[in-house]
């Protein structure tokens, strides 16, 4: 059921408001990113940076103008993504 990915945001890129049924494990590889899970603190990811998403919490993310972000995520289950605040 795991699902490992890379995903390329180019830089000054929003992400809108989104979720997924799986927990996610990130490592961003290159650039700098803001990721703000809903009720929380927006973190700031840098290179080499570490963060856990749970499943179902609705975020949102951006990348900023240190150039293109990429990121590893490691999905527990089989990747998804639905728009909105969702159940």
């Amino acid at each position: 059921e795991n699902s490992d990915i890379l995903f390329k945001v180019p830089a000054n890129s929003d992400i809108p408001l989104h979720w997924h049924n799986s927990a996610e494990r990130m490592v961003l590889i290159s650039g700098e990113m803001e990721v703000t899970y809903e009720g929380e603190n927006t973190q700031t990811l840098r290179t080499g940076s570490y963060a856990y998403g749970p499943a179902k919490k609705p975020h949102t993310a951006k990348c900023k103008d240190k150039g293109t972000c990429v990121l590893f995520i490691a999905f527990e289950k089989p990747v998804d993504a639905f728009a909105g605040k969702g159940k």
